[in-house]
């Protein structure tokens, strides 16, 4: 009776560094999908319909990392990467040491020094997707959107966080 109630827009968010250029093209890629045809070949195609929030040169917080974590944990695996993977191998950021052993640790440190981050971090916060410096991550969240609005996956088959409300 109130199945409209539980079809929501994704919820997704960039965070964004403009000097990237992983991260300049990331957030081109999310504009088009928003405002040509998806996928861009398919001219039938309408665009992709989710909520775009763009935070521009500002790390996730310490709780949103701690849930990202969770979001790019392969599905065979039991445990979640280490926060080492929000870590740049860019030649500023040699020198983390004990900061980067915790979320907070890594937030504080990003605020200081934008350039030991892998930008982009892209979050899918529905569908539990995320991607941290990969352009061909973003392409595989807007592609599980595109399947979701085709029709390729159905809804109660999508991997969902659980909450109270589900």
């Amino acid at each position: 009776m109130f199945s409209g109630f539980k079809r929501s827009l994704p919820q997704i968010s960039i965070f964004h560094h403009p000097s990237s250029p992983p991260s300049i093209q990331a957030l081109a890629l999310l504009r088009n999908a928003l405002s040509s045809p998806y996928p861009p070949g398919k001219k039938s195609a309408p665009p992709l319909e989710f909520d775009l929030e763009v935070v521009e040169t500002k790390p996730p917080t310490a709780d949103q990392l701690k849930t990202i974590l969770t979001y790019i944990t392969p599905p065979k695996s039991t445990a979640p990467p280490a926060l080492s993977a929000f870590l740049s191998a860019h030649p500023a950021s040699s020198g983390l040491g004990e900061q980067s052993q915790s979320a907070k640790g890594i937030v504080s440190l990003v605020e200081q020094n934008p350039n030991v981050f892998k930008w982009p971090v892209v979050v899918d916060w529905i569908g539990g997707r995320a991607s941290v410096g990969d352009v061909e991550g973003v392409k595989e969240i807007l592609e599980a959107i595109r399947q979701r609005r085709d029709g390729e996956v159905k809804q109660d088959e999508v991997d969902q966080p659980k909450g109270w409300f589900s």
